[in-house]
């Protein structure tokens, strides 16, 4: 921690959006992202939701060059226990020295209202280094920007379900059905973000098996090698 940066987690998805907020945040002199904080389901040994391998999001934390503090909650997850887990995780970030968290959110009122609710009393202080950029251009920046991710699921209520393991790419946001959010933001896809300029080196990954589970489509993504 130098020059002064007040020091800060970053709640990581292991998706584009995370990667991208990273990347903003980088930017930003008067903070230093010190570490990473993830919820990994205990059942399946997988980011939450995203359902990326743990050995995955190992691997992004190394190329980004930060450590990554796992907080581990149940499937299901009842939302006290969630609370429980993550007042533990931001006590000890506190006892650290940590000074805030930042999240990746984009529009979502009632997220980020939830977000200040559960940090209420914990003495961070909350960052929302992408908060209401427009997501069509924002979507734009990040491909323009060398970010490159992979779809890991998709709700096939609105998004075909072939789109699983599909890159991230210009040509996937022009395939995307009227209505679907360009990054997804309510909730019609979730990414793997695997190269990009907040990383020293590229995380290459490749689909592996397309599942469906509890409504969603999920492409299960395995290590690949470098080109």
């Amino acid at each position: 921690m130098t020059g002064g940066r007040s020091p800060i987690l970053l709640a990581w998805s292991s998706g584009k959006d995370s990667a991208w907020a990273l990347h903003t945040l980088r930017q930003d002199p008067a903070v230093e992202v010190v570490g990473l904080l993830t919820t990994v389901n205990e059942a399946y040994d997988r980011v939450a939701m995203h359902a990326v391998r743990r050995a995955l999001l190992e691997a992004q934390a190394d190329a980004a060059g930060l450590p990554l503090t796992i907080v581990s909650i149940p499937s299901p997850c009842p939302n006290e226990v969630y609370e429980a887990a993550m007042a533990a995780a931001l006590s000890a970030a506190r006892a650290r020295g940590v000074t805030g968290v930042a999240f990746g959110d984009l529009f979502l009122e009632d997220i980020r209202a939830y977000r200040e609710r559960q940090m209420r009393g914990t003495g961070l202080g909350l960052h929302f280094p992408l908060w209401l950029r427009p997501t069509e251009a924002l979507a734009a920046d990040m491909i323009d920007g060398g970010l490159r991710a992979r779809l890991t699921c998709v709700d096939p209520r609105v998004m075909p379900e072939g789109l699983a393991g599909e890159e991230f790419d210009r040509g996937l946001l022009a395939r995307l059905p009227a209505g679907v959010d360009p990054c997804g933001e309510n909730g019609e896809f979730h990414t793997f973000a695997w190269d990009g300029p907040m990383f020293r080196h590229a995380v290459p990954v490749r689909r592996g098996e397309v599942v469906r589970r509890d409504g969603f489509v999920f492409a299960d993504l395995l290590a690949a090698e470098a080109a």
